[in-house]
């Protein structure tokens, strides 16, 4: 599943690249008129992409931490909460929890108290959240640019 995960994260990405290359495109000369909304069309574009991208690696890295869970023998707690953490953290653990909006896998002790199977959440949802609204401001942007010259 992570495979794909990948894939899909990868498709993205190349997406992202195309779509900056074509926002760049707009410099030279033989641009497309109205250049501006080209501009922020494709940079919208571009930042769509690379949001999807981000995401889509966080998504399918819960979900692998998700079904590695109670997969046979040793999967339980979550594996993700054991490995590359050390005992005096794993001791007590008692379950876990997992978001896929936001992205976020956290280990649950018997205490109450929780910690973070990854860290790298914290940045994905942070860069998804700002690419997302980067990619909306400059659509809309592009729109009423657009619109603002027909009218003129």
């Amino acid at each position: 599943m992570l495979l794909v995960g990948l894939g899909i994260s990868a498709a993205c990405a190349i997406g992202a690249l195309i779509a900056l290359a074509g926002a760049l495109a707009v410099a030279f000369p033989g641009r497309p008129q109205p250049w501006p909304v080209h501009l922020m069309q494709r940079s919208a574009g571009a930042a769509a992409a690379a949001a999807a991208a981000i995401y889509s690696l966080g998504f399918f890295a819960v979900m692998d931490s998700e079904l590695e869970f109670n997969d046979g023998a040793n999967s339980v707690p979550a594996p993700a909460c054991r490995e590359d953490f050390d005992q005096s953290t794993v001791q007590g653990l008692s379950h876990h929890r997992s978001s896929y909006l936001p992205l976020r896998f956290d280990c649950v002790r018997a205490d109450g108290t929780t910690y973070s199977a990854d860290s790298s959440y914290t940045w994905m949802n942070r860069a998804t959240l700002t690419l997302t609204l980067s990619a909306t401001a400059l659509a809309v942007g592009a729109t009423r640019y657009r619109t603002r010259q027909e009218t003129r």
